[in-house]
This record gives C-alpha cells, sequence and structure tokens, in this order.
C-alpha cells in the first residue's frame, strides 16, 4: 500500500543553479513538455513545428532519483485485477510553464542579468555579494516531486535555514512530434568551441537579417546574412587555425568593408559534398543562451537539410557534462528567397 502511495517522481539536487542554466538553453518558449522516465527529465521546447529544442537532465545530476512507471488497467481485458495492475503505461508526458519553472529555480538569486549567459562567472568574474554562494559558504538544494498525473509539479528550494514550496500547473501534453533527423545519412558534420560559433552568430545579427545562410565544402564551413542593413559572411576553413569575419554593410549604396581574424580550429569537419541551405535567423539566434553556456558544439545536417545544434555543457557541480539539442527545418521556396526580394526592392527605392 506504501508502494502505492508513493510519487510516481521525486528527485533532489544539490544545486538548483545547474538545473536553472540548463533550462533556459531553450527558454525561447511559453511552455515545455516534460517526459519523465527512469534514466531523467527530458524538457521539448517547440515552436511551429519547424524550431525544437531539447534539454536532458540525466539522474546522475541528482543526489537522489526515485521512479515509479503509473500503472494502469485495460477496462476492456479479460485479466484479473491484479494482472491489469502490473500492466505499465508509458513515460508519463505533460506540460509546464517553462518561464515560471525558470523563475522558480531563480527564487534565491541564483542568476544575475549580467551573469546570464556565463555559467562560471560566479567564480570568474570576483563578484559577490552578500547572499552569494561564496559568501555563504553553501549551496542552495532543490526537490522536485510529481505526485500523479493532473497534479502540480512541487518544487521545494532550500537555502541555509530558508525553504521555499512552489506548486507548478501542470498541462495536458503538448501536441508535438519531433523534427525528424536522419543521423544515418549526414552531409555536414563538424565540431568547434562554441565561442566561436557564438561569436559568429552576434556578428552576423548586427544587420538584422531575417535568414541565416549556411554554406560547406570539403575546404570551408561558411555562415552568411544580409539585409537593407549590409551583409556580413563568417568562413572557417578546414585547415586552417583562424577562420575569416568579412563584413559589408551597405545602407546607401556604398559598401564599407571590414576584416579581421577570429578562431577558427574545426576539431571535426566533415563534408563529403558541396552543401548550402538556409535558415531563419531568429530561430538559429535561439540558441545563443546555449551557446553562451557551452563549451563545444556538434554542427549536422540530414540530406535534409534539417539542421541539428547539439551542445556540450560541462556541469558546475560534481564534474561531468550535460547535452541540449536544436534542430531546425530549413526554409524553403518563396521563404529563402523572402530576404533577397526585400533587398532588391530597397536598392530600388
Amino acid at each position: 500500500m506504501a508502494d502505492r502511495d508513493s510519487p510516481v517522481f521525486s528527485a533532489v539536487s544539490s544545486s538548483a543553479r545547474q538545473l536553472y542554466l540548463l533550462l533556459r538553453c531553450i527558454s525561447f518558449a511559453p511552455k515545455a513538455q516534460v517526459q519523465i522516465s527512469e534514466e531523467g527529465l527530458r524538457f521539448t521546447a517547440s515552436e511551429s513545428s519547424v524550431l525544437e529544442g531539447m534539454v536532458f537532465l540525466e539522474k546522475a545530476l541528482f543526489t537522489t532519483f526515485q521512479y515509479k512507471a503509473p500503472r494502469h488497467s485495460t477496462p476492456d481485458s479479460d485479466a484479473s485485477v491484479d494482472e491489469q495492475e502490473d500492466e505499465i503505461a508509458t513515460n508519463p508526458t505533460f506540460a509546464i510553464s517553462l518561464p515560471s519553472l525558470l523563475e522558480t529555480l531563480q527564487i534565491f538569486g541564483l542568476s544575475t542579468e549580467n551573469n546570464a549567459n556565463k555559467p562560471n562567472a560566479y567564480r570568474r568574474d570576483g563578484y559577490n555579494n552578500a547572499f552569494s554562494h561564496d559568501v555563504l559558504g553553501i549551496s542552495g538544494s532543490c526537490s522536485i516531486t510529481w505526485e500523479k498525473p493532473g497534479n502540480p509539479l512541487t518544487v521545494i528550494l532550500q537555502e541555509a535555514q530558508i525553504t521555499t514550496t512552489c506548486d507548478l500547473v501542470t498541462y495536458e501534453p503538448l501536441s508535438l512530434a519531433d523534427i525528424p533527423f536522419n543521423r544515418e545519412n549526414l552531409v555536414l558534420k563538424v565540431i568547434m568551441r562554441a565561442s566561436y560559433l557564438h561569436d559568429a552568430i552576434t556578428e552576423l545579427s548586427s544587420t538584422n537579417p531575417q535568414s541565416l545562410t549556411l554554406t560547406a565544402s570539403p575546404t570551408s564551413l561558411i555562415l552568411s546574412a544580409s539585409s537593407t542593413l549590409g551583409s556580413a559572411i563568417v568562413e572557417f576553413d578546414r585547415d586552417s587555425k583562424t577562420g575569416h569575419i568579412s563584413t559589408n554593410r551597405n545602407t546607401n549604396g556604398n559598401g564599407n568593408g571590414t576584416d579581421k581574424q577570429g578562431s577558427g580550429l574545426l576539431e571535426t569537419f566533415h563534408v563529403p559534398e558541396p552543401f548550402s541551405q538556409s535558415y531563419k535567423f531568429s530561430h538559429v539566434g535561439n540558441a545563443k543562451k546555449a551557446l553562451a553556456s557551452a563549451t563545444k558544439v556538434s554542427v549536422r545536417a540530414d540530406e535534409q537539410g534539417v539542421l541539428s545544434l547539439q551542445f556540450m555543457i560541462e556541469n558546475l557541480e560534481g564534474g561531468g557534462v550535460s547535452f541540449v539539442d536544436y534542430r531546425f527545418v530549413p526554409l524553403v521556396g518563396e521563404e529563402g528567397d523572402e530576404t533577397s526580394t526585400t533587398e532588391e526592392e530597397g536598392e530600388e527605392e
């Protein structure tokens, strides 16, 4: 009877900050879908079935992790009650407000706006206040419990002698379908330091582009974007330790080009044949928080043009690494030509 009354899921983490830093990587959507399994928690955010972000909080991130798969019976079955109760349902899934969960995890001031994009800033920049971990010498713990389907997700935070309990409403699962990505037929695979790609996306965003074009050949990887404000190109050479960033802004018909050196160092470079595809820039821009927290990023594309960005993030507490995955559906037809059309109209004016 005690086992029957125990919650479906309960876990304790010694670092609410680590959970916050991982989940904020997919904070572009108002709701996230949560799937609980024996291996951990999978959080998935999506936008219009063309952008998907996923964070997996594996059980190793928690000091204790207990999961009891909910049992269900088949009403029309002729089996006995005991046999029906032995039937195990699929892993439970529900939706939750992602902003509310993030606000809860940082309720003790685990992050500040200035340090939001720097997961190691707490130790690196010397910033401390009266409530920082370095001053208090403690690490806020986090307990997460989900009793059963229909119940709220209960988050209990403890810091020193203060305990805060928050019940977050759960919703019916979102109508999400994973964006298909064929790992067996890759036309592009590049592994590089995340900071290089972060700098490249930041540089390209200066022209406020609508789309990002990713072009690869057996010798180089090129990211380009353009708008009425100008154009920018970032090129990484396969055999070079430096990437060449070429920027050209054009607002009045006169080009103003500058070239500067940026770090390249592509650890893995596999492009069997030329590849070129465009993606919505704002979608790719949503991954900047993950890029800022990650140490490495794997850039992959399959034969359908679906882009996958997988970020490796080093865990602050206890070592190890976690992964955040993004998938992007490419622009097709008129979508890909929309930016060029806008530029031509601006030039005619």
